[in-house]
Order: C-alpha cells, then structure tokens, then sequence
C-alpha cells in the first residue's frame, strides 16, 4: 500500500502506540465518509472513503487488498500539512493519488501507480491530504487539478 516514509521510518522505531513491525495483512475496514469531488464545470462525483486517522492505519493504508470500488479508496488526513511521499509497496491494485492543498483544491494527481513499486509518489509541496482512489478513474471521470475537495475530515462538509 502506498505508505508515507516518515510514518514507515517512525513505525522502525517501535514508538508506545505505533505498530512493531511492517503490516502483513490487510487492515479491516476504516470508518468510511462521504467525499465529494467538484469539478470546474460544476459535475459532482461522490465517494465513500475509509478515514486513515492513526499512524498505524495509515501506514497499512490500502495495503494487501485485492480491489478497489470505483466509488471507494481511502483518505489520509496530515495536521499539520506536510509534502506527502507515498509508495505502493504490499498494495496489489493500481491506485490514483489525489493530493488535496490546504484550501481544497487538488494539487496534484498520479494516476495508475504502479503494483508493488517501492517509487516514491511525491505531492510536490505541503498537503493537508492524501486521497487514494481506485486507479485511472480521475481520467475516467474527469477530474482535474484545481478542482475541490469537500470532506468532514478535510473540515468541509460535502
């Protein structure tokens, strides 16, 4: 699963609360929420994402999974924001990663990451999100950097 290199070298470390060893398995279900992307023209495309609040979920992130739905994908939340640098190590679906600036908008897109690349995915600047979405539906549907993001979790209601 794509995993942010600060939260993998904090979790080597074995820190009280934080996981002793590298994921094996896929994580359980997260707490999903509704997330709406809008773009330029005004189109609305809804998702219901896992939240990945804790270091440990987001270190397992999307990890082992077999799929992703078209609507689904998991949202990773970074107070304060921080230049995001995932990798896809463990995670066997290809994966867009949407970064999401701090006033919504989106910064950057990787479309179509590669299966089990241990590449970093970079957002190219501070983020207060990582959205990871079931690859090439960005293409798909159309969404663009600069469109907006609107989550509870990001502090706005879609």
């Amino acid at each position: 699963m794509a995993c942010s290199v600060a939260l993998l070298i904090a979790a080597s470390v074995a820190a009280p609360g934080q996981p002793a060893s590298e994921p094996t398995h896929a994580q359980p279900t997260l707490q999903t929420e509704e997330l709406v992307i809008v773009s330029a023209g005004g189109a609305r495309h809804v998702f219901h994402v896992e939240v990945a609040r804790t270091p440990e979920q987001q270190i397992t992130g999307l990890m082992f999974r077999k799929s992703v739905t078209p609507d689904g994908g998991m949202l990773f939340p970074w107070d304060p924001p921080i230049e995001s640098r995932m990798w896809m190590e463990n995670t066997l679906v290809p994966l867009d990663m949407v970064f999401i600036k701090a006033d919504g908008t989106i910064g950057r897109i990787v479309e179509n990451t590669v299966p089990q690349s241990l590449a970093i995915i970079s957002s190219d600047g501070p983020v207060v999100a990582t959205l990871e979405l079931k690859g090439g539906i960005t293409s798909k549907l159309g969404i663009l950097v600069g469109d907006h993001v609107q989550s509870k979790a990001l502090g706005a209601t879609p």
